[in-house]
């Protein structure tokens, strides 16, 4: 009988496969991220305790995804950064140009040893960080899928207002 402390996490395994579906499609695979001082990002590029990070082999180097930590290099307004994220801290994977991922829960961080003298984001609204859910990420079907339910699809919804062409999916927080 398996013991529960032996099995591992199935995220990280999932984040490497969809990361692989985006790839061979000819998507753009985006990781969305809660941060906090476990995260190696550039906090200029941070946006409400979230970022979203292209993680497509054009947009990156030495990109590794292990099954505690992913890492790679990245060019932020043309300064190279090195990144680092716990696994834990991935809040859904999604391809740019159709929207299609999945989300998840946001595990506890692991201990920051180089970053120890920084205080996590205790709060968002008032919320305790820890009793927060997990931000959803709506997916879109694709034609394949439509089509399999007989129905004619839907149109997709109009751009927001202000949005340049309203091509490109937004990973937006729903509580």
């Amino acid at each position: 009988m398996l013991n529960d402390t032996a099995i591992t996490s199935t995220r990280p395994y999932l984040l490497r496969a969809l990361h692989e579906w985006c790839s061979d499609n000819g998507l753009t695979p985006y990781l969305a991220v809660q941060v906090d001082a476990s995260v190696q990002v550039p906090m200029a590029f941070v946006q409400d305790g979230h970022i979203v990070l292209n993680v497509s082999y054009d947009a990156t180097s030495a990109l590794h995804m292990g099954n505690d930590y992913i890492s790679f290099k990245a060019r932020f307004g043309g300064k190279p950064h090195d990144i680092m994220l716990p696994v834990g801290r991935v809040v859904a994977i999604y391809a740019r140009e159709t929207g299609q991922g999945m989300s998840f829960p946001v595990e506890d961080a692991p201990q920051a040893t180089a970053l120890q003298d920084v205080e996590p984001e205790a709060s968002l609204n008032g919320e305790d960080a820890a009793n927060r859910p997990a931000p959803v990420v709506q997916l879109v079907p694709t034609a394949s899928e439509a089509d399999a339910g007989g129905d004619e699809p839907e149109p997709p919804p109009a751009p927001p207002a202000g949005s340049a062409s309203g091509k490109r999916p937004v990973f937006k927080r729903v509580k």
